[in-house]
């Protein structure tokens, strides 16, 4: 009778024991970010452990190939957030630009825009004042059908350039830093949140240009693509950056699988936006943390989960599948 009893006992404190476990840990969530020196791995690091920590699950940030290849891993299932750029998204959605040859990709759904993508063009050549200078150069323009190849062919296009008319290279934010360092690139673009690691450390210790993109350029430019908007780059963003910066921005945006139950998602989203103040000391991209720019300007659907957070909060959003 006592083996029995000590058997049941152990029984039970197993069984509490994996209960007590199951609870406390959730679910494990992969977020895909982008590169190492770019805006969305060291922000994606911050929002995670903030999901982390006021959501039963764990959410862990990964480096990777950035808007698209976020997109398309959470179709294959291998992350279930995800970064990517408010234009790209839509190209996903409709199948068109970089997922043109893909065709649609509809797996996700929007958990809230985040902040501003600035799109910076630097060189560290004096003679290069304008867009139409690129002319001839050796430009990085992001990898081919990524998020910033699209922006810089849609620059150049209103300044009247292609890719022809420059000697076009397909480097990463750290790979352009390193480039422009060596002398190997004459300008590059770069599409991130302002301040960007990799820019910051360039003007640090090298002197870095940054070529505005405004007036008749600009308007030409949203006039070609309306998902753009004006943006100035603040002066003394950058060392050596005395004089503000005008140029055009999209939105960083967080996706998620669009599988992923209601309840965790709105725990998700009211893990960002309950606790916007606290992430904005860790991360200045957290002072652009809003429900009215989490939800502006965002035309595929959100998850029923964010919504019903943003509906709580007296914002109404598209949901439908």
């Amino acid at each position: 009778m006592k083996k029995r009893m000590q058997k049941l006992s152990c029984c039970a404190l197993l069984i509490l024991s994996l209960l007590v476990f199951t609870g406390c840990s959730g679910k494990r969530l992969m977020m895909g970010t982008g590169g190492t020196s770019g805006t969305y791995y060291a922000f994606g690091g911050v929002l995670a452990q903030y999901m982390t920590d006021h959501t039963d699950n764990r959410v862990t940030a990964v480096s990777t190939a950035a808007s698209k290849a976020n997109i398309q891993s959470i179709g294959d299932g291998d992350y279930q957030i995800g970064f990517t750029q408010s234009d790209v998204m839509n190209y996903a959605w409709d199948g068109s630009r970089s997922f043109e040859s893909d065709g649609p990709c509809r797996d996700f759904r929007v958990l809230g825009a985040l902040y501003a993508e600035t799109v910076q063009l630097i060189t560290m050549k004096e003679d290069i004042k304008s867009v139409s200078d690129l002319k001839g150069r050796s430009v990085s323009i992001g990898a081919p059908g990524s998020g910033v190849y699209f922006n810089a062919m849609d620059v150049l296009e209103g300044a009247g350039l292609t890719d022809k008319d420059i000697k076009p290279q397909y480097q990463s934010f750290d790979d352009s830093k390193e480039a422009l360092k060596d002398g190997q690139i004459d300008a590059a673009f770069i599409v991130a949140g302002a301040p960007t690691s990799a820019i910051t450390e360039l003007a640090t210790t090298n002197g870095v240009y940054l070529i505005p993109i405004e007036g008749e350029l600009r308007d030409s430019i949203m006039s070609l693509c309306p998902y753009y908007a004006p943006l100035e780059i603040p002066a003394n963003t950058y060392p050596g950056q005395d004089d503000p910066i005008q140029t055009i921005t999209i939105k960083a945006t967080l996706i998620v699988d669009e599988d992923l139950d209601e309840d965790l998602v709105y725990s998700l989203t009211a893990a960002i936006f309950d606790h916007a103040e606290d992430i904005s000391k860790e991360n200045a991209k957290g002072e652009e943390l809003s429900i009215e720019n989490a939800t502006s300007g965002i035309t595929v659907p959100f998850h029923a989960g964010a919504a019903r957070y943003y509906g709580e909060h007296g914002v109404a959003v598209n949901s439908q599948q």
